[in-house]
């Protein structure tokens, strides 16, 4: 150790300390920076090296020099699961020579023996190369000792082809290692995907009829049309009798009120149970094989609680905290309760059979073809309990991914997406003004979250009716679709309550009226209007822009109106490059001069250029870097551009 004298710090990206790793895409890239620097002026180098955990051999790459002992490196992931990588660095003495050698010659002096002394590094080159430059780096041992050569022999040793050699096949003698830190590897489709939510129990055709499974079949072409590649199923279990919900949360329920379906379990069964209503578990694994058909992965809820009368409550009482009276106290989240759900105690003497027994639900669901799992309520668990299970259903499927819905306080939310978590519902639903949305989006995107926090944007939920959408205004509802949409890469929506404007809410509170959660709804689902339009051709035009499937390339744009926000995002491997303009008031045309990043797009101030608006399809010459929006609200409340250069 006393002979090592590099300092390796300050790695980024690194997640607690290395405790976590890090997340990406397949095909993106992992961009590192590191403070690499020694004692004294001599030239050190570092390398740094990855490998996917099934490979056995690493792969190296030069760090390249930044500034102020600062260094870069990057590679790419090319498939599912996780790389490890590693920082190392050294004093490069073959360099050290060759950098002291050409500052003496510069200075004039005669350098026979630093040449002599030089030798050491070509025998480490000469066992490195191959063909002819083995054989000539054998030669030049011989001119460096050859006086009459000397002159030959300077030139070569100060060389760039023999500062290539030395860089290419360093030494790396008492080098330091960084301890190696982790990359965990998803599917494109954890990066970039459209969620639509419904219930199926109110897919039937017949009013007043429990819908099922061969319901939600019939609805697949509907939900493909309009663009959606994810369908989220609320949970498909049997529904606890034992204090069921009524109508609109109400303590009591009245016959025939199926109850909230987040009371899971009852006598037909619990969480790997399916509600005898709504079909079988063949007719489950058929909805996934046809939605599959349609480009269409099955999302299922995991909610960890249980129903009174759920079959656990008996059969493994130690797994819930009982109270003197011999009752175990519901769920709260005040001010609501949930009378209906018994909360899992958690800090059981039983934890490891607790926790195998709640892995082996959603490895269950795997098994029957489920990849994708919205995980209701997560931050009421332990955070060590996700790591666990996630880990373990990956070791099944590299390809599982788990959203988390945890509408919480912010350290909470973002310490789920490092114990694993692939998406993450967000605060998108409150921020409404252009200060607040401008300020969430450099948080997401410019904070250290960006290396592991995922963010899925929602306007709604079941249990989220937000102020903003409690007027109706169509205009408000297509702008926070299209935002949604449109300024990340990952969205969802409550679909048929949102699409059709849906809006009516408990008074003085965030919930809906009449709520589906605790009720069967009969939709109109062969209804189409100007949202269901606009959805479509969203979908359409983020699958057909690669500058719309990434989160990270999101960039403000200044327009001088606080009702309109502008933002670009731009596709370097394609050049793929767009210009989004929203008007954020819903009843008022707003005008505003928007900034155009001329630099972005290779092309100088003069320079005709093209906006295409790819949902109007209307086309506007532009030439200058400042250019005139006008947005209508009762029209379209925003503009999406694609910028053409040719």
């Amino acid at each position: 150790m006393s002979q090592r004298r590099v300092i390796i710090e300050n790695l980024h990206p690194e997640i607690n300390g290395g405790e976590f790793y890090i997340k990406r895409i397949v095909g993106e890239s992992v961009r590192i920076e590191v403070d690499l620097y020694g004692d004294g002026h001599d030239v050190v180098n570092g390398k740094l090296s990855y490998r996917h955990a099934s490979q056995r051999k690493w792969r190296h790459i030069p760090l390249r020099p930044l500034v102020n002992d600062r260094w870069e490196g990057e590679f790419t992931v090319e498939k599912e699961g996780m790389y490890r990588f590693q920082i190392s660095g050294w004093v490069d003495h073959a360099l050290n020579w060759q950098h002291e050698l050409e500052r003496k010659v510069e200075g004039g002096q005669h350098v026979s023996v630093e040449l002599l002394d030089g030798v050491q590094y070509l025998d480490h080159l000469q066992k490195k190369l191959k063909g002819e430059e083995k054989k000539a780096v054998k030669e030049w041992k011989k001119v460096f000792a050859d006086e009459e050569k000397y002159e030959e022999a300077v030139k070569y040793a100060i060389s760039e082809e023999l500062h290539d050699h030395f860089a290419a096949f360093p030494q790396e003698r008492y080098a330091i290692k960084y301890p190696e830190r982790e990359v965990w590897v998803d599917r494109k489709k954890a990066g970039f995907s459209a969620w639509y939510e419904l219930f199926p129990r109110s897919a039937s055709e017949v009013e007043g009829q429990h819908g099922t499974f061969r319901d939600v079949e019939r609805l697949l072409p509907r939900i493909a049309e309009f663009g959606f590649d994810v369908l989220y199923l609320p949970p498909i279990h049997p529904i606890g009798r034992d204090f069921r919900k009524g109508k609109n949360n109400t303590t009591t329920a009245e016959p025939g009120d199926p109850g909230s379906c987040w009371g899971i379990g009852a006598e037909e069964g619990g969480h790997t149970a399916i509600h005898p209503e709504l079909g079988t578990l063949a007719d489950f694994k058929h909805l996934i094989k046809e939605a599959g058909k349609h480009d269409i992965e099955l999302a299922m809820d995991i909610a960890f609680q249980c129903a009174p009368d759920h079959p656990w409550v008996k059969e493994h009482p130690q797994w819930f905290k009982w109270r003197p009276d011999g009752t175990v106290q519901y769920a709260e989240n005040p001010p609501k309760k949930y009378q209906d759900i018994l909360p899992i105690y958690f800090e059981t003497d039983d934890w490891k059979n607790l926790w195998e027994a709640l892995t082996e639900v959603v490895k269950y669901w795997m098994k029957a073809g489920v990849r994708i799992f919205r995980i209701d309520n997560p931050h009421t668990k332990p955070y060590r309990f996700w790591e666990y299970l996630i880990a373990e259903c990956k070791k099944v499927d590299s390809g599982v991914l788990f959203l988390s819905e945890a509408f919480t306080r912010p350290k909470v939310m973002h310490m789920l997406a490092k114990v694993g978590f692939s998406q993450s519902y967000t605060y998108f639903t409150w921020r409404n003004s252009k200060y607040e949305l401008e300020e969430y989006m450099r948080e997401l995107t410019e904070g250290p979250g960006r290396e592991y926090f995922r963010p899925n944007f929602w306007p709604n939920t079941p249990d989220i009716n937000p102020w903003n959408l409690q007027g109706g205004n169509e205009a408000t509802f297509l702008a926070r679709y299209f935002l949604a949409a449109t300024l990340n890469s990952n969205y969802g929506m409550y679909g048929p309550v949102y699409e059709y404007l849906v809006h009516e809410a408990v008074p003085g509170k965030e919930e809906y009226k009449d709520s589906e959660k605790y009720e069967v709804h009969h939709w109109d689902w062969d209804k189409r209007n100007k949202l269901t339009h606009v959805m479509t051709k969203v979908n359409q035009i983020r699958k057909e822009n690669a500058a719309l499937q990434s989160l990270l390339n999101f960039q403000l744009c200044h327009i001088e109106n606080d009702h309109l926000i502008a933002y670009f995002k731009q596709d370097l491997a394609t050049g793929n490059a767009l210009l989004m303009v929203v008007n954020l008031d819903p009843y008022y045309t707003q005008t505003g001069w928007v900034q155009v990043p001329l630099d972005k797009l290779g092309i100088s101030e003069g320079t005709r250029y093209l906006a295409h608006d790819l949902i109007t399809g209307n086309s506007y010459p532009w030439e200058k870097e400042w250019n005139y929006i006008e947005l209508n609200p009762n029209a379209l409340p925003f503009h999406l551009f694609r910028l053409e250069t040719n």
